[in-house]
């Protein structure tokens, strides 16, 4: 049976990827902050902070002891929020940086090194749009996407013939509670709430892509909804 990772899993796009690979088969290990510990079928939550190295490094390693080194990471948690470059505070900045990007270098960097010498497994990185677009009020944002999507570009590089494969999903406005506190609906520019993907559209994507033979590399998939308003 195939071992799953998935962080941010707590809600979202993060819990509808845990639940789809759940679905498909797969031992579900779910890493987010709000979990609380806990062990059933196929089901391994853990409390972690993934801002915290050394939480980070403890869960990681209690994973690995206890259900296996895992087949299936998806590098899932962040947080969004939009404000002006004059209005983002450094604060802001670090946080979303260490958040979004940080996090899942930290999970990489412990994880994918096992993989190689183990020559199986597969990383996804749930990015976003703003991975290769950059829209006005998201700087902090932008920046940690786009950083994910190099550190894809150079992980896919370091492990290539490795066994280890690599894919970056790249979704454009799915509708979860990210988007309470920006109100999209009452702005214009923004695509509206009923004409957004949903979480399980991007969960979908994942199961497609881990579920490839081995010989097919699905190293990039972007999404967006039918309806799509592109802002500034």
């Amino acid at each position: 049976m195939k071992i799953a990772l998935v962080t941010g899993a707590s809600r979202g796009i993060g819990l509808a990827v845990a639940n789809a690979l759940y679905a498909g088969g797969m031992h579900v290990v779910r890493l987010a902050r709000s979990l609380a510990d806990r062990s059933e079928d196929r089901r391994y939550d853990v409390r972690c902070d993934l801002t915290d190295p050394a939480d980070t490094d403890r869960a990681l390693a209690r994973v690995v002891t206890a259900v296996g080194l895992p087949d299936v990471i998806v590098n899932n948690a962040g947080i969004f929020f939009i404000k002006p470059l004059a209005e983002t505070t450094p604060e802001d900045f670090t946080r979303t940086l260490t958040t979004n990007l940080t996090s899942a270098f930290l999970v990489a960097r412990t994880l994918v090194p096992q993989m190689v010498k183990r020559g199986s497994g597969h990383l996804v990185t749930i990015g976003s749009i703003s991975d290769y677009i950059g829209f006005s009020g998201s700087t902090a944002y932008a920046a940690s996407k786009f950083g994910l999507r190099g550190m894809h570009e150079v992980i896919r590089q370091e492990t290539a013939k490795s066994g280890v494969r690599t894919t970056l999903i790249s979704p454009g406005p799915v509708d979860t509670d990210i988007w309470d506190a920006v109100d999209p609906d009452s702005k214009p520019g923004f695509t509206k709430r009923k004409d957004m993907m949903r979480a399980e559209d991007v969960a979908a994507a994942v199961v497609y892509a881990v579920a490839q033979p081995e010989r097919i590399d699905v190293t990039e998939i972007r999404l967006l909804p039918t309806v799509y308003t592109p802002r500034g």
